[in-house]
């Protein structure tokens, strides 16, 4: 059963929503003042969206082998479009719903006249600018550790007067399973839910059979899991350079794959502190 709707009012005007598995932290802006009214009312928008994407639980825990099925709800058909656009047939829909939901707030919000709007769904974050706003996101070579090491700065391009990103990071020792040895897989991608499935996947992509690396079935691990018998890794030690170095440039394989076909716009791969990442990254990192 899930808890009772929790929302707190934040410094500066943001707003947390909390919900059984969400804690979504909410801030928008006009200009450069904070609208705590229309945080309230997206909180509840929230609310709805993960009530709207738990009433299709059962279908979107679904693997998928070729085309995925059509659903009339939107935040489900967005969910299953930017798992299939990964390509990753390992990966449910459930690889997107963090930031779907995210996605689905900011543009509740960016289409009411907002002209900064930022969600972090756990990490998921969806972002919605307006030139000459930008934005700057803290990046963890780590996702079990809480510290930023570096940044990214994002901001509309000088041939449009709005953009739209969404940032999300997977790993060992993340709030999701892993298939993978990556310490931390970044993405930035258009939108939140296909970063989100992205980030999935190619942290999935760092797999390196490894001596130091244990492995067990993701039903032993999370008996609700919805890709039960996938290996997931558990265990990750006293790895080598030339596994951890093997390991950075598969994910990179995939992300620069994802890059050149338009379904991402770059990635960060660490592995045990061994990293790489795209030209996008490069451009923007600080």
């Amino acid at each position: 059963m899930l808890k009772d709707r929790i929302v707190h009012r934040l410094e500066e005007g943001s707003i947390m929503a909390e919900w059984g598995p969400m804690r979504l932290l909410i801030s928008s802006f006009v200009g450069k003042v904070p609208q705590v009214n229309m945080n309230l009312l997206a909180a509840e928008e929230a609310f709805s969206c993960l009530e709207r994407v738990a009433r299709l639980k059962e279908e979107l825990r679904k693997p998928y082998e070729n085309e995925p099925p059509r659903l009339k709800e939107p935040l489900g058909a967005k969910m299953l479009e930017s798992v299939h656009a990964i390509g990753d047939t390992n990966l449910t829909p459930m690889a997107a719903v963090a930031g779907t939901i995210a996605d689905g707030v900011a543009d509740f919000l960016f289409s009411r006249g907002m002209t900064k709007v930022i969600i972090n769904n756990g990490g998921d974050i969806a972002v919605r600018l307006m030139a000459p706003h930008s934005v700057r996101v803290g990046l963890r070579e780590d996702v079990a550790n809480e510290a930023f090491t570096r940044a990214v700065f994002l901001t509309p391009s000088s041939e449009s007067a709005h953009a739209s990103f969404g940032i999300a990071t997977s790993g060992l020792g993340g709030r999701s399973l892993t298939c993978g040895i990556a310490s931390a897989a970044t993405i930035i991608a258009k939108t939140a839910s296909l970063a989100d499935a992205a980030a999935t996947a190619v942290a999935n992509a760092s797999f390196v059979d490894y001596p130091g690396v244990v492995r067990r079935s993701a039903e032993t691990i999370d008996p609700q899991t919805d890709i039960p018998g996938v290996p997931v890794t558990v265990l990750v030690q006293g790895l080598d350079p030339e596994t951890r170095i093997k390991a950075v440039s598969r994910s990179l394989a995939l992300a620069e794959r994802m890059v050149k076909q338009g379904t991402i716009l770059g990635a960060m791969v660490v592995v045990d502190g061994e990293s790489g990442m795209t030209s996008f990254f490069e451009n923007h990192i600080s």
